[in-house]
């Protein structure tokens, strides 16, 4: 079962790395960029199919999307350039405590 979260974990990572990584394409312009971030979303998303054998699909994707969600904005405010307001901070924390109330209610 450890395994399957570290391989959430690399999922999202993934996931994140090919958003971030999206402006490069240029309107998929750009083939090297867009081969790059199509192969991050294909390997995300392959690794999120092996992670439901173990988690259940339902928990799997919240963390999945919502920590990628809170994943690009962190990389968008401190390596892209991006604003963070109060909106945006509180929008954050209401994904991070909605993923927290998803595995605790799936823990039982």
């Amino acid at each position: 079962m450890v395994g399957a979260w570290v391989l959430l974990v690399l999922a999202i990572c993934v996931e994140v790395a090919s958003t971030a990584a999206l402006p490069r394409t240029h309107g998929f312009r750009d083939p090297g960029w867009t081969v790059a971030v199509l192969g991050g979303y294909a390997v995300s998303i392959w690794l999120l199919s092996l992670v439901i054998r173990h988690i259940p699909v339902s928990v799997s994707y919240a963390v999945w999307s919502g920590l990628g969600t809170a994943g690009i904005v962190l990389v968008g405010v401190l390596l892209l350039g991006e604003r963070l307001d109060l909106v945006k901070a509180a929008a954050l924390a209401m994904i991070i405590g909605g993923v927290v109330v998803l595995n605790l209610h799936g823990a039982h």
